[in-house]
């Protein structure tokens, strides 16, 4: 029988805490289990196993991030949905490196995959951003990918602390911003 009060969800929900602590590659059903007070087979009540936990983390961690975001951007347009879309993108990842890191390299298994429902309103906050810049339909795709790659390759570096020059890395995040901006901006002219 199911210890009272866990559940799936309480299970992911440790699984993320923990993998924020340690680190999702050092995250396993044992420490888990002995996390949440529970002998490891009890665990597989509730999730089928370290990949399944893994999977499951990565579907709260996007909901998670694209809620911050999507909160974020509200109200706001042009550079300043992008600064505070951005800035949300990256206090998350950085306040959650361990259950943003199970994101990376899981592929949804269809459209309807939570996982990939999860994203796509991730890259929803993202496309909001671009309206602000008037950025043409055949160029959304492309800019899209450039917002994710930038946003989300700069947090990951600086969670893994893969920043070790002198320069000042908020200084640094400033900077990408306004590159960004008025690259948009530039491409948004163009088009007009």
């Amino acid at each position: 029988m199911p210890r009272a009060g866990l559940d799936p969800a309480a299970v992911v929900a440790a699984g993320a805490a923990l993998a924020d602590e340690v680190g999702l590659a050092n995250l396993t059903m044992g420490l888990l289990a002995e996390r949440v007070g529970v002998r490891t087979p009890s665990l597989y009540k509730h999730v089928s196993g370290q990949e399944d936990l893994n999977r499951r983390i990565a579907v709260l961690a996007m909901s998670q991030a694209a809620d911050a975001m999507g909160s974020a951007i509200q109200g706001y347009a042009g550079r300043d949905a992008l600064a505070a879309a951005a800035r949300a993108l990256r206090t998350f990842v950085m306040e959650h490196p361990g259950r943003y890191a199970a994101t990376i390299g899981v592929e949804p298994s269809g459209p309807d995959d939570p996982l990939a429902t999860e994203g796509r309103r991730a890259m929803d906050a993202f496309a909001a951003v671009l309206r602000g810049y008037e950025i043409e339909e055949p160029d959304v795709d492309h800019a899209l990918r450039m917002l994710r790659s930038l946003c989300h390759g700069f947090a990951t570096l600086q969670a893994a602390g893969g920043f070790q020059w002198s320069a000042d890395i908020d200084e640094s995040f400033e900077w990408l911003i306004a590159f960004t901006d008025q690259g948009l901006r530039a491409l948004g002219q163009r088009r007009a």
